[in-house]
């Protein structure tokens, strides 16, 4: 198997690090290809902040669900959707019409720039042996990671990752089982799923049948819908894209 396809396969979240820094070149490595990833128009619509104050990392851990992990990570990157630079060197120009400020559209563009960035790091730290996890809490209580960070207007955090080198029962711990690609993949149109198809589907993914799976799908509604951090990552979500539109 080609190696960088055996990467991917083989790749999974690791939350427990040995305490020992990243060299600065890996580090520079890393962040070098989150630079040289796939970009819309060559702009590079994101900048990744990387977190080294041990105060900050610490509030990151809280502010984040309360996950300590994030505190003790030897690399902790916060990446975020980033149109200011672009549009005050727009608002610098003399271009004799006036200028609209940052939407919707926009916003998104950054955001899946911003993705792709991050994914290419995640990549490259695989590749060179260390571990990593990405935090979707960045995107709750965006009023404290705002102020943690310093980030202006036209600067939102859309994902967070951790590295750093796994622990041995960390390397040992088998992958979560993913979807079959059929499930996933249609062809030129969209194919609904309905309920019972997701049931037969996580059954396959799962191992269940059965009563076992109807528990293990309330448990899951209940950890991952209806629960706290679902509800403000929504509310954190949808103050942001405000803010967004109103240049703050």
């Amino acid at each position: 198997m080609n190696e960088t396809i055996r990467l991917l396969m083989a790749r999974k979240s690791v939350r427990q690090f040995e305490q020992e820094p990243i060299p600065e070149e890996d580090v520079q490595q890393i962040l070098e290809a989150a630079v040289q990833a796939p970009t819309a128009g060559n702009m590079s619509l994101f900048t990744a902040i990387r977190v080294t104050d041990p105060q900050k990392k610490a509030a990151l851990a809280i502010s984040c669900d309360n996950q300590p992990f994030i505190a003790t990570a030897p690399l902790v990157l916060v990446f975020c959707a980033d149109y200011r630079r672009w549009f005050e060197l727009f608002a610098s120009l003399n271009t004799g019409e006036e200028l609209r400020r940052p939407a919707q559209g926009d916003f998104m563009l950054a955001c899946a720039d911003t993705l792709i960035a991050a994914h290419a790091s995640v990549v490259a730290a695989d590749a060179l042996g260390y571990g990593s996890c990405y935090i979707g809490d960045i995107i709750e209580n965006c009023d404290i990671q705002r102020e943690i960070l310093g980030l202006p207007a036209y600067v939102k955090p859309v994902c967070m990752a951790v590295y750093g080198r796994p622990t041995q029962q960390q390397k040992d711990r088998k992958k979560p089982a993913r979807f079959a690609v059929s499930d996933l993949v249609h062809e030129n149109t969209y194919r609904p799923q309905g309920a019972q198809e997701m049931r037969e589907m996580l059954g396959a993914r799962q191992g269940l049948e059965g009563d076992a799976l109807e528990r293990w799908l309330l448990a899951f509604c209940k950890r991952k819908w209806n629960c706290d951090f679902s509800r403000e990552m929504s509310r954190s979500a949808a103050q942001m894209i405000d803010e967004w539109m109103q240049g703050k």
